[in-house]
């Protein structure tokens, strides 16, 4: 049974787009909803938004300072009638104050966002995503659904190249025309522009070195540690996941809290494996916070820290995945694999995730319900996802 995003646009009439991912993804969304009959506005706040949606008529520029935009949207709402909202991320600055005036407006709005299945599916969830995600944490509610299946994806055709070029051209832009835009205001801490890019550059290297580095790590971990290990997957520095749906002010606060856990709780003949972020890779490196906790802790030879084995591999090899919130999480289950969520999940559902104190999870993990997981995939697919790729297919072809 798959989803049937027409028929859930049906009842709209008047659809506006705020920020969209870095690219074209939203200017092809804005014709496609307009093949169905749709009147479709956009609000851009910035250089990359503007170039990416060249359809100047119904597009509307934000250059006013932030306190302001909440008149602007109002304004905007009334005139052109809008009853939908579309925005990617509901963690924006700007998307926050939209999600309350759609409130105040009774007004239905979706977010888009990375798949909560992936690699070959993206996120459009109503009224929110992750920690605001509306999707039940009752396991009763999802072993009583009726059996359905869900279709076979086709491949996303997910392209690293068009992504980065969407990068470039948006971060290249909003410098180009930031006297343009000069109140926006925006949702990262860090900007990517010059230092940005050496950091990609890094990235680069870097990923090239831990190609030949890390291969001997990976053959003791498909070997002699081979479910002797547990994984923890580490996001972004300043991934939303982790700043806002999570009681952890940074990455580095979790990497200490885990490894003093698994110090003091875990069995000697384990060992933990942190597994860097690619999209980290050429910003931010563990590699000496990790080091000195190891030593700090007394268990400095049963810490691995790796940056591009293979994922799905490490998942099955490992006796439990320990993440604050990562989709990762839901990949582990997939494959059977205990998981426990330190901060809120959407999968963190009882008979799924592992309920108890981190303490205990290191001795026993527990099991997954895998009727249950079934189930619970099978209806975030069905009512969340959609088959395709911001950088790849197109999703409503």
């Amino acid at each position: 049974m798959a989803r049937d995003v027409e028929k859930e646009l049906l009842p709209y009439k008047s659809v506006l787009l705020l920020q969209g991912p870095k690219g074209l993804f939203f200017y092809k969304l804005g014709k496609y909803l307009k093949s169905l009959g749709k009147k479709v506005y956009k609000v851009n706040f910035n250089g990359g938004d503007l170039i990416t949606y060249p359809d100047f008529k119904n597009s509307y520029n934000f250059t006013d300072k932030f306190e302001n935009f909440r008149k602007f949207l109002e304004n905007l709402i009334e005139e052109k009638e809008i009853d939908l909202v579309l925005m990617y991320g509901d963690y924006k600055p700007y998307h926050k104050v939209a999600i309350e005036v759609c409130r105040d407006y009774q007004i239905d709005w979706y977010v888009f966002e990375e798949g909560y299945v992936r690699p070959h599916y993206i996120t459009m969830e109503k009224y929110g995503l992750n920690g605001f995600s509306k999707i039940p944490k009752n396991p009763q509610f999802y072993l009583n659904l009726p059996n359905f299946g869900i279709p076979e994806p086709k491949p996303n055709e997910f392209r690293f190249s068009k992504r980065a070029l969407s990068s470039f051209l948006h971060y290249l832009f909003l410098e180009l025309l930031r006297w343009k835009f000069p109140h926006y205001k925006p949702y990262k801490n860090y900007f990517p522009y010059v230092p940005y890019l050496l950091c990609l550059l890094r990235g680069v290297i870097r990923k090239k070195i831990y190609k030949i580095t890390e291969k001997p790590i990976f053959s003791l971990l498909t070997g002699e540690l081979k479910k002797r290990y547990f994984l923890v997957p580490l996001q972004v520095f300043n991934d939303s996941q982790v700043l806002v749906h999570s009681e952890y002010n940074s990455v580095s606060e979790f990497i200490e809290e885990v490894l003093e856990s698994f110090s003091k709780h875990a069995l000697k003949e384990h060992f933990i494996v942190f597994k860097h972020h690619p999209v980290d890779r050429g910003f931010v490196c563990y590699k000496k916070l990790i080091k000195n906790l190891a030593e700090k802790f007394g268990i400095k030879g049963r810490v691995f820290y790796v940056h591009d084995l293979h994922l799905p591999t490490l998942i099955k090899n490992s006796l439990g995945v320990v993440v604050i919130n990562s989709t990762v999480g839901l990949q582990a289950l997939y494959h059977n694999i205990p998981v426990k969520a330190m901060g809120r999940a959407i999968y963190d559902v009882p008979g799924l995730t592992f309920q108890g104190e981190l303490n205990d999870f290191w001795k026993d993990p527990g099991t997954i319900d895998r009727k249950l997981f079934k189930n619970f995939y099978n209806y975030i697919v069905k009512t969340t996802q959609l088959n395709g790729s911001f950088w790849g297919r197109f999703p409503f072809e």
